[in-house]
């Protein structure tokens, strides 16, 4: 159900008001009912709803409506009850604002809610009784209480109707005030003998549609006679009551007089009907008619109360009375302040007028007491406005500036001009952002630096410094070089700038004697957008320093010819005999020149001026003196440390020039030739002594490094293979034969360092048996001693010749026997290299027996025990093994090597087959052997000691 839609449009500028338009909608309308179409009433676009954010601003309307953006329509958000709204007050209407935002601007909408027929009249009380004389006439009237609809208008009550008829009927008599009072008027006499109680019925009926009613049940009582009715001294009454007056207070009295006596003229008054905002608040004396206050009265929520008294004898007979009580109005509320929107950030170039807040004031009081006027504090770029009604604005009133003020708070402050007036405020923050407004400014509007020459490149000169009063990205400064040149060159090849801190470098060294001063410009520049920026200039200015020898212009020096002034003997004193004339390039006192006489050959006939450098004679010349005089004059300047120079002044005493001549044909011209020359010989006299100490100390390095090797060789701790070969070969069973081995290995990844000795027992490498138990043995003797040792006490024997035993001849453990040894050395290309080659010992005494049981088991241990030893001194990497067998070492039962047996280290072969055993003794013998006779007859010469065997004599000399 649409109600109509009335619109009413108004502009105002300053305070943003676009339109206003009210509705019509009836009461008890569902939820979800449409209300109006705002967008299409104030022709505003839905999209321009959404990015406005519009919303509804009300203090009494927000529950009952909701703006739909998506449509730009209004809706029922909630059940509009319009007696519970509004009560008897008509109109009856919902006042609220659509705000918009981006720009601010708001739009004023009026609802009006129609009433329906939603409430039936109905009495304060169920039943009413009265108290009737027979005597009572015809008109006489009764009041009765009226019946209340909340509904207004057509809906609202309308008539009474009294049943059933015949002794009275219902009047309904008007008001000064509109109303209408009930009245029961009397249309046939009372006979109490016929009928002394009467029972009737009122009947409310409304206007509304469907028509509705309210009964009352009305109970009389017919008396005697009472022939007067009480009468009220006045029709109306009215007080005033102050609101928040206490309970209990006295409003006021009502009186009514009644002419007949005793029970006829006692009068009760009682509240014969109240409005429904007076129900409860009001209470009368029923014996005196004092009405006084029992409830609450705030003038805010009721302005005026009414109701009526009746007055009534004993006798039935009543009056009534309309009372008006009116409440007086207290300044007992402070001004309301709301925020509409407001904007906690503005920008410092804001236009004049822009809006910053809005805000909605109201005071529930009346009159002046709810009048408010709105102020701010003083002294800020802001002004409050009033818009319209109780909105206000608060607008800029100057121009902003970040730099002096960034942030105000504002307090609104809003008081009514009640007794005493009250106030109430709100404090608003704003923030005032930054805008790229200033530029950066240096401290000083030009800049000298000083640099003394000769600097290092790179070196800080000076630190030039700008602020910007802007905030953030704005006042971040950056220091530029701005393009220029000095004397055609970029002035970036002199100097440059640290762009963040301003600190100018040099890039270059500097020598004053080619630039004094120069100029170029900084600029400064801000991070903003666009930048701002400022420049500077600075002027840098070269210090001179003493880099610069005096120069000597006169007399010029020359290498290969002498120039001599002359001097005439009869020359007096002061004679001017020349002059040094000399320069500095340097300025200041760094280029003030002072001359000396260092070295003269007759100090007594020369001087020279301090100041201007003039060579004079100071006493006569004489024949006496030399003709030659050499004069060594120093120039120095003022500088410090000063610099100096010097010049050789050539002074020929005589009068004619042969006499010069023959004088300087022998002049010492190469002096400083032959100084030269002695220093470039000492020079590379200490350079080769230098290089061949160097040398020297590198050789010895050298040759205590592989000493050092080879002595770390020899005290390694290596891991060893052991390997035992056969001590005892057993032929067929029959005895033994001794053999001592002695093996020394030393091996290294170097095989040229490595070492291999090892020594075989009495006989040849390759030990010939014969299997019909009687076995030759040939040896091969060496020409050459195996044993390095040179303290070594064995000598070469000739062998026995008789080589077949017994087997009671087998030599044992205690027979004598000497072993023999053959040295080997590991080359690189072919293995091994043999150096000497068996040497053997052999008695020619009987032979002993074979070993016994216990020799055996204690040769057992002891092998045991050198195994252990030899294994506990096992290392990595390399291989190293000392092992001797003793003699006692003889087992009979040792595993039979007659097969093939393998030396490690050698290429020996123990074998058994005759065939091979032969082949490999003749070429033994052919590589190994000298002749017979010379092994016989000469002691074999000591092998050349190597490195391991070195150690090894060492090793057993400590032993």
């Amino acid at each position: 159900m649409r109600g109509q839609v009335l619109l009413f449009f108004s502009a105002v500028s300053l305070c943003s008001v676009l339109g206003q338009v009210s509705y019509s909608i009836p009461e008890e309308m569902p939820k979800g009912s449409l209300v109006g179409n705002i967008a299409k009433d104030f022709d505003v676009d839905i999209k321009r709803l959404k990015s406005g954010k519009a919303r509804i601003f009300s203090r009494d309307g927000g529950e009952y409506v909701e703006l739909h953006k998506e449509r730009g329509v209004l809706l029922v958000k909630n059940r509009i009850d319009r007696e519970t709204l509004c009560g008897q007050m008509t109109p009856c209407a919902l006042h609220f604002q659509i705000i918009l935002e981006n720009p601010m601007e708001f739009y004023s909408v009026t609802v009006e809610i129609t009433d329906i027929n939603d409430n039936p009249p109905s009495f304060e009380k169920s039943d009413v009784k009265f108290k009737i004389r027979e005597s009572a006439v015809r008109g006489a009237k009764f009041i009765l209480d009226r019946a209340v609809d909340l509904d207004v208008g057509v809906n609202a009550l309308l008539t009474y109707t009294l049943e059933p008829k015949g002794h009275f009927g219902v009047k309904l008599h008007d008001q000064a005030d509109g109303s209408k009072n009930v009245e029961m008027i009397l249309e046939k006499p009372l006979d109490r003998e016929k009928e002394d109680r009467l029972s009737l019925v009122l009947t409310a009926l409304d206007g509304g549609e469907p028509q509705m009613t309210g009964t009352m049940q009305i109970l009389i009582t017919v008396l005697d006679a009472n022939d007067n009715a009480p009468v009220f001294t006045q029709s109306v009454y009215k007080s005033s009551i102050r609101e928040n007056s206490p309970i209990g207070t006295v409003v006021m009295s009502v009186t009514a007089t009644d002419a007949d006596e005793g029970s006829n003229g006692r009068i009760t008054y009682s509240i014969s009907s109240i409005i429904e905002n007076a129900r409860g608040v009001f209470e009368v004396n029923a014996q005196n008619g004092e009405i006084t206050l029992r409830g609450n009265v705030d003038y805010e929520k009721s302005q005026s109360f009414q109701m009526t008294i009746r007055g009534s004898d004993d006798g039935g007979l009543g009056d009534s009375c309309k009372v008006t009580i009116d409440v007086t109005d207290l300044n007992d509320n402070k001004p309301n302040i709301q925020i509409i929107s407001k904007s906690n950030v503005i920008s410092e170039d804001a236009k004049l007028g822009t809006v910053v807040t809005m805000i909605n004031v109201e005071d529930a009081d009346s009159g002046d007491n709810g009048k408010v006027q709105c102020s701010i504090n003083e002294n800020i770029p802001f002004v409050m406005k009033s818009s319209t009604g109780e909105f206000y604005s608060l607008i800029t009133d100057s121009e902003l500036d970040r730099e002096m003020a960034s942030e105000f708070n504002i307090t609104v402050t809003c008081s009514d001009e009640g007794a005493p007036s009250l106030s109430s405020s709100v404090t608003l923050t704003l923030q005032i952002s930054d805008v790229n407004d200033n530029a950066p400014v240096f401290e000083r509007s030009s800049y000298e630096a000083y640099i003394v020459e000769n600097n290092t490149p790179g070196l800080s000169i000076f630190t030039v410094k700008a602020t910007d009063a802007d905030w953030n990205q704005n006042a971040r400064v950056s220091y530029l070089l701005e393009d220029s040149s000095v004397n055609g060159v970029p002035v970036s090849s002199y100097v440059s700038v640290s762009a963040d801190s301003g600190v100018i470098h040099a890039v270059r060294s500097f020598d004053y004697e080619q630039i004094k001063d120069f100029q170029f410009c900084i600029k400064a520049q801000d991070g903003g957008s666009p930048p701002l920026s400022s420049n500077v200039t600075v002027k840098m200015l070269i210090q001179d320093q003493n880099d610069n020898p005096p120069q000597v212009l006169y007399p010029v020096q020359t290498g290969g010819s002498v120039v001599a002034e002359m001097v005439p003997r009869s020359a007096d004193v002061g004679y001017l005999v020349t002059k040094v004339v000399a320069v500095d390039v340097d300025s200041g006192q760094n280029a003030w020149l002072s001359y000396k006489l260092q070295k003269a050959t007759d100090r007594a006939l020369f001087e020279v001026g301090s100041q201007n450098g003039e060579i004079r004679t100071i006493r006569q010349v004489t024949d006496k003196d030399a003709v030659k005089q050499r004069l060594t004059v120093i120039v120095e300047d003022n500088g410090q440390p000063s610099r100096s120079a010097t010049v050789i002044v050539n002074v020929a005493v005589a009068d004619s020039f042969p006499e010069v001549l023959s004088e300087f044909t022998d002049f010492p011209h190469d002096k400083e030739y032959n100084d030269n020359l002695t220093f470039y010989l000492v020079l590379a006299l200490a350079v080769v002594s230098f290089l061949f100490i160097t040398c020297l100390v590198v050789i010895i390095s050298v040759k205590i490094y592989r000493w050092r090797q080879s002595r770390i060789l020899y005290h390694s701790n290596l891991p060893v293979i052991p390997y035992y070969p056969p001590r005892y070969s057993d032929t067929l069973g029959t005895g033994t034969l001794p053999h001592v081995y002695n093996y020394e290995v030393c091996r290294t990844t170097d095989s040229r360092k490595s070492d291999n000795k090892f020594g075989g027992a009495g006989g040849q490498n390759v030990l010939i048996m014969d299997p019909s138990s009687t076995g030759t043995m040939q040896r091969i003797q060496s020409e050459k001693s195996i044993l390095d040792e040179p303290d070594s006490p064995l000598e070469q024997k000739p062998p026995n010749n008789d080589w077949r035993f017994t087997q009671g001849q087998r030599p044992g453990p205690s027979g004598p026997h000497m072993p023999y040894g053959t040295h080997i050395r590991w080359t690189p290309k072919n293995g091994t290299r043999a150096t000497g080659g068996p040497e053997v010992a052999m008695g020619t005494g009987p032979w002993p027996q074979p070993p016994t049981e216990a020799e055996q088991l204690q040769a057992l241990m002891a092998a045991a025990n050198e195994v252990s030893e030899a294994t506990a001194t096992l290392g990595p990497g390399t291989m190293g093994l000392s092992t001797r067998y003793s003699p006692q070492f003889t087992l009979q039962h040792v595993p039979d090597y007659r097969q093939n047996v393998y030396i490690p280290g050698s290429t020996a072969t123990l074998t058994s087959n005759p065939q091979q055993q032969q082949a490999t003794a003749q070429q033994a013998t052919q590589q190994a052997l000298p002749p017979p006779q010379a092994s016989a007859q000469a002691e074999p010469p000591k092998a050349a000691q190597t490195p391991a065997s070195k150690k090894k004599s060492t090793k057993k000399e400590k032993k």
